[in-house]
């Protein structure tokens, strides 16, 4: 394969990335706030998070194969697991290395979740809320290429994923904010009425 296919197909695929996580941000956070989608129950939420998380890991580990294989910047399989080891754009490959390095710590952690405390699972969980904006990072950094700014579509579908997942975290917030002000009687009246909130 010749470098400019490798390098399309590493910016495209961690594009697909990019929009594949922010998926999965997006159904974990309805998932934890007992969120569904119209039409499925509860653990097909669930059961799509997770099929997604790996579909996603599949574009990542193209992303980041093609670009080690890439001849034209040097992109080391060290340096794609130890941050700040690249001598190609230290940082943006940095942060892209931390990035992974959390989001292998999200599998392994979920692949033992049956053998693993569940407190330990959680904490390792939330790591999740600092993978995400780390490859946000990354992304921004090496998506326009070395030296030059995010433009035209790349940059919006950025926002765009960026301002789904502060949405979502906010409709959280919220959600939580009003649980907590509800007396025991209305909690008891919604679990009677089947509506949750």
């Amino acid at each position: 394969m010749n470098s400019t296919v490798l390098w399309y197909t590493s910016q495209g695929t961690g594009i697909v990335t990019l929009v594949l996580y922010t998926m999965v941000m997006l159904l974990g956070i309805a998932v934890v706030g007992q969120g569904r989608l119209p039409g499925l129950p509860r653990f097909s939420v669930v059961a799509l998070h997770r099929s997604i998380s790996l579909l996603s890991m599949v574009f990542l580990a193209v992303h980041i194969g093609t670009a080690i294989l890439d001849s034209y910047v040097n992109i080391s399989v060290i340096s794609t697991f130890i941050p700040f080891a690249s001598s190609y754009e230290p940082l943006w490959i940095g942060l892209g290395a931390v990035a992974v390095d959390l989001m292998i710590a999200l599998v392994v952690t979920s692949l033992l979740r049956d053998r693993i405390s569940p407190r330990f699972w959680r904490v390792v969980h939330w790591l999740a809320y600092a993978f995400w904006p780390i490859a946000i990072a990354h992304s921004i950094g090496l998506g326009a290429g070395s030296g030059a700014v995010m433009t035209g579509w790349q940059l919006w579908l950025t926002i765009a994923c960026v301002l789904a997942v502060l949405g979502a975290l906010g409709w959280r917030i919220a959600v939580q904010i009003e649980r907590s002000r509800r007396t025991p009687a209305q909690v008891l009246q919604t679990t009677r009425s089947g509506v949750r909130v």
